[in-house]
């Protein structure tokens, strides 16, 4: 019985050795080694990654106007670019066929790039915004339809709020795509009032009367021009351009003032604002 166990110990003995090659040591050695280099690629590759992007997000924060959010969103990308091509070199180190991996990548790549090309528009439209500033936090703005205050200008979308308190997300593409008017852009506006009188009124005095509450009116930037004139001769009404200039938070309020002001001095001096009207001449066939 004990020969048999011994017997059958030897046949095994045997049959594993079979497996294992004689030069053992020179392929684990081998491996050993490329394992190794494998690691201190990928240890000395990240700490490098990690140097470039420092270097990176420095010369970033240092171009006037760059927005901390997109600095952190293109270290980022810059990051796992790298990485991968650290993991890749150290995979091939391994004698990992790194071909394979670069397809799956490149389809992966595609595939999310054509499900996410919205979302991708947005985020080129975006750096565009923040990179070109066509418009700031706080600016009055009129884009994609919508007019209000910019409260936010993110990487994908913008927020505005409007002037009943309204909180609109803008996508950046859809701002791009059309004109941007920044309505305070500048420290001062031109007011533009149409006014019309009757024919029969005296143009001169109304004149006199428009000038007299321009120059009076203490918000108007009297250095900065004003201009009181016949615009058009209309159907039913003699019709005057007022333009003056004012500070751009007092447009409003100036637009506003001056019209019931007008009306209110017109009452008084007499001077009508005819409503509009057209002769009819109706004639009878006998």
């Amino acid at each position: 019985m004990e020969k048999d166990l011994e017997k059958n110990i030897e046949v095994l003995k045997k049959d594993i050795s079979s497996y294992i090659p004689d030069n053992i040591i020179e392929i684990l050695s081998g491996y050993a080694f490329s394992l190794i280099m494998a690691l201190l690629i990928f240890i000395i590759g990240k700490w490098a990654v990690n140097k470039i992007v420092s270097i990176f997000g420095k010369v970033l924060r240092k171009v006037k106007g760059m927005d901390e959010t997109l600095i952190k969103f293109l270290e980022n990308i810059v990051y796992y670019a790298l990485m991968i091509v650290v993991l890749l070199t150290a995979l091939g180190k391994l004698g990992v066929e790194t071909t394979s991996f670069l397809a799956i990548l490149g389809a992966a790549g595609l595939a999310i790039g054509l499900a996410l090309k919205d979302s991708l528009g947005n985020f080129a439209s975006g750096v565009m915004i923040i990179m070109f500033k066509p418009f700031k936090v706080g600016d009055a703005v009129t884009a994609a339809g919508v007019t209000g205050n910019v409260s936010e200008v993110g990487i994908f979308n913008s927020v505005f709020i409007t002037a009943d308190n309204q909180k609109i997300i803008v996508p950046n593409g859809a701002i791009t795509s059309g004109s941007i008017t920044n309505i305070n852009a500048y420290d001062t506006r031109r007011v533009d009032l149409v006014v019309c009188i009757g024919y029969e009124d005296d143009i001169k005095k109304t004149k006199e009367v428009l000038n007299n509450i321009v120059s009076s009116h203490e918000k108007i930037l009297i250095d900065k021009g004003i201009t009181i004139a016949v615009s058009e001769l209309a159907d039913s009404s003699v019709n005057f351009v007022l333009r003056v200039w004012v500070k751009t938070p007092d447009y409003w309020d100036v637009k506003f003032d001056l019209t019931e002001t007008i009306k209110l001095r017109f009452d008084e001096e007499g001077i009508s604002i005819p409503f509009p009207q057209q002769d009819v001449h109706h004639y009878n066939k006998i």
